[in-house]
């Protein structure tokens, strides 16, 4: 009984100590001219920009697919899934996400 209410004191106490999350009134931030610009770039990528078909589809062969269906992408990086890359946008630039066996299991996207 008295780890109960140990617990019950610590999780108000944790949730006590958060913020809570208020929506900002400022429009035209610093964020909001970041996602636009993303969002420019994006609509100005030429060629299919994504491959929902290529989900389970070995690597190798989704980068031929890839790179003949798109010729604008000169850039195609096959990496394991979760792994680390870089956050800025290139409409020059797809990424596979591979499992261990080398299959595509997320779908690629120009980005």
């Amino acid at each position: 009984m008295e780890s109960k209410f140990a617990h019950i004191i610590v999780f108000f106490l944790l949730a006590t100590s958060f913020e809570t999350l208020m929506a900002r009134k400022e429009i035209g931030g610093p964020e909001v001219i970041e996602l636009l610009k993303e969002y420019e770039s994006n609509l100005m990528c030429k060629g299919k920009r994504m491959w929902p078909e290529l989900i389970g589809v070995p690597a190798q062969y989704a980068k031929g697919i890839i790179e003949k269906e798109n010729p604008f992408i000169t850039d195609v990086r096959i990496g394991l899934i979760g792994s680390p890359g870089t956050a800025d946008f290139k409409c020059f630039r797809v990424r596979i996400a591979v499992n261990i066996l080398d299959v595509a299991v997320s779908m690629p996207v120009i980005g």
